[in-house]
């Protein structure tokens, strides 16, 4: 179940509240402050496995999860997102900075939990795909099925065989069935 906290504040007072990368991570959506449901089990093995095989398939882009993206008056948290490289904000020792990125990422991947609204994740793919995101998936592991978000197009409801669109360069060829077979625990 999701939080959500009452009391409606401009994006920038919300950037510095204290509380908003605790877990589960808070989002700012519509002018609402709503913190995200915890993944579970399922969400946690496909994140952890899907950053591996983006980091592994590219050595032009960087997959990352739980990372804060700001952008078009909304900040959220997506499961993983993958930004190139030479877009990794840094500070000036030249590590990564601890704040999150101020721009649409190129990919967005998010995770659908139970207990989390369909609607608002879509929503927040589409933000993002609207500020210059070049793909996006929506995994539904109890359906097992990925909808896939390019701009300019309508969405594609891919299953099984199909095999999913990935970004210009990054070297991975993968289908549907091979993304949930992640799910499968050999003992």
């Amino acid at each position: 179940m999701t939080t959500t906290v009452a009391k409606i504040i401009p994006i920038e007072e919300f950037l510095k509240l204290g509380f908003i990368d605790e877990s589960p991570a808070w989002e700012y959506i519509n002018s609402e402050v709503i913190q995200k449901p915890m993944g579970g089990g399922k969400h946690s093995l496909l994140q952890k496995k899907l950053i591996a095989v983006i980091d592994t398939a590219t050595s032009d882009y960087e997959a990352f999860p739980e990372m804060r993206c700001s952008c078009g008056n909304r900040s959220v948290v997506p499961d993983v997102l993958v930004i190139a490289t030479d877009q990794i904000p840094l500070d000036e020792s030249g590590d990564i900075i601890s704040s999150g990125i101020n721009f649409a990422p190129l990919w967005v991947i998010e995770i659908l939990s139970p207990s989390q609204s369909q609607t608002k994740v879509t929503g927040n793919i589409l933000h993002c795909i609207k500020h210059g995101t070049k793909l996006g998936w929506l995994l539904d592991p109890s359906e097992r099925s990925i909808l896939v978000y390019q701009p300019n197009t309508l969405p594609d409801l891919l299953t099984g065989t199909d095999r999913l669109p990935v970004l210009e360069g990054v070297n991975l060829i993968i289908t549907v069935e091979e993304v949930f077979a992640w799910l499968q625990i050999k003992r």
